[in-house]
């Protein structure tokens, strides 16, 4: 996969419970922990957004594109 997931990197420096960031996006504990864990196929940009917001990062610290021939 290209795009890798590092909810789980902005979510432990910033020390925000998953259970406390999907009570503030709004989404199931169990959909938020499928992307903290790469394990989405997708997202939406309005979630993407609420995430950012309630993190106060931008989508970039989130996703990160990485080269399959790395």
């Amino acid at each position: 996969m290209a795009i890798v997931v590092r909810l789980d990197r902005v979510m432990a420096d910033r020390k925000v419970l998953l259970k406390d960031l999907a009570d503030e996006v709004g989404i199931s504990n169990v959909n938020l922990s499928k992307l903290k864990t790469g394990k989405a196929a997708a997202i939406r940009f309005s979630t993407l957004e609420a995430i950012c917001r309630a993190l106060n990062c931008q989508p970039g610290d989130i996703l990160e594109y990485v080269s399959d021939e790395s």
